[in-house]
């Protein structure tokens, strides 16, 4: 039972696997400042960088610790501060402020990052729904110009945000290949509307690409693994192809370790194309520093409703592979992190 002061929350107390890693604790319930709301959590979705985040190897997110772990959240904005007012009383999807503090009972959120929980959605759906669709959404319409006609590859395409690409490139005429580890995945691949899926463990993709596209190659790789993958995906890619950077699901390291020689861009005649999910109401931080760019809060609203109207016409949908309580959280992400899960694995509250 919680007091109107303090709350629950998954703590990283020390590195190392998530259930080493995280302790439950309480503490003071959370503030809202200026442009901020706070979000009584009914539900929240797991992501990899959470696993790295216990690891400690996560140079992006790596506040002091202990800290309270988790990013991605759905509830009712109980609170809000002073030009975020408009929110209070309405379910949300929602990104934690700076990337932690959401494996709690209330998390603030920068209402830059913070959008109606689509109606058609219950909780669970709404909580799996946020993060795969907006960056698959940013990846193959508003970086990589994906059209009708063309063909992508799709790594990890029983993942979240993979499953969630597949869809969406399915719904855009796009012919759909996919990379998953074992039949199952693979099945579940097919069932979301990849054309061809291909399993990375028995053989090595870059043939079976080759051969399903009658060594033409892919128009786009939508590249969430990084790492060797990436490095081989360059041989997927048919002139003017363009590789789409999403993430790095096969090891975080990669995210700042040389990876291709510019002989490969060059040659291969390909673009390399950089997506990241940040959106700011604050015309300050939209260009805070040299090299980080984040996106104003319009275009995060133009992808709201296109991903509206999709999920009105039936034509994409949340995969949710899991749904633990909120006790089960650590053992959930141990899960994540020996790649034994499929979709996304949702914390109820």
């Amino acid at each position: 039972m919680q007091s109107d002061t303090s709350m629950r929350a998954w703590r990283v107390f020390r590195y190392g696997r998530p259930s080493e890693a995280l302790r439950l604790d309480r503490i003071a319930v959370p503030e809202p400042g200026p442009g901020e709301v706070r979000v009584r959590t009914c539900a929240m979705a797991l992501n990899y960088n959470e696993i790295d985040g216990c690891h400690g190897r996560y140079l992006t997110v790596n506040p002091p610790i202990p800290y309270t772990l988790g990013m991605e959240v759905t509830g009712t904005v109980d609170a809000a501060g002073p030009g975020a007012e408009r929110w209070v009383g309405r379910r949300v999807i929602a990104c934690a402020k700076r990337a932690y503090g959401g494996y709690a009972d209330f998390v603030v959120a920068d209402a830059g990052m913070v959008f109606d929980a689509p109606a058609q959605l219950d909780d669970t759906q709404a909580a799996a729904f946020f993060m795969p669709f907006h960056l698959a959404w940013l990846g193959l319409h508003q970086r990589g110009g994906l059209k009708s006609g063309e063909t992508v590859l799709i790594h990890a395409g029983a993942g979240g945000v993979g499953s969630a690409a597949i869809q969406l490139a399915n719904a855009a005429g796009a012919r759909v290949l996919a990379t998953a580890g074992g039949p199952v995945k693979t099945a579940k691949c097919l069932e979301l509307g990849a054309n061809v899926a291909i399993d990375y463990l028995a053989s090595d993709f870059v043939p079976a690409v080759l051969a399903a596209t009658d060594g033409r190659g892919v128009d786009l790789v939508f590249d969430g693994v990084g790492g060797a993958v990436t490095e081989a995906s360059v041989r997927c890619l048919k002139l003017y192809g363009r590789l789409l950077m999403i993430g790095f699901a096969g090891g975080i390291e990669a995210e700042d370790r040389p990876m291709l020689t510019p002989r490969a861009i060059m040659f291969g005649s390909i673009s390399f194309i950089g997506v990241m999910l940040a959106y700011t109401a604050d015309p300050r931080m939209l260009n805070p520093m040299p090299g980080i760019h984040i996106q104003p809060r319009e275009v995060g609203e133009e992808v709201q409703r296109a991903l509206d109207d999709l999920l009105a016409q039936g034509r994409i949908k949340p995969f949710v592979g899991k749904v633990v309580g909120f006790e089960e959280l650590p053992a959930a992400l141990d899960e994540m992190d020996q790649r034994l899960t499929m979709g996304r694995t949702v914390v109820r509250v």
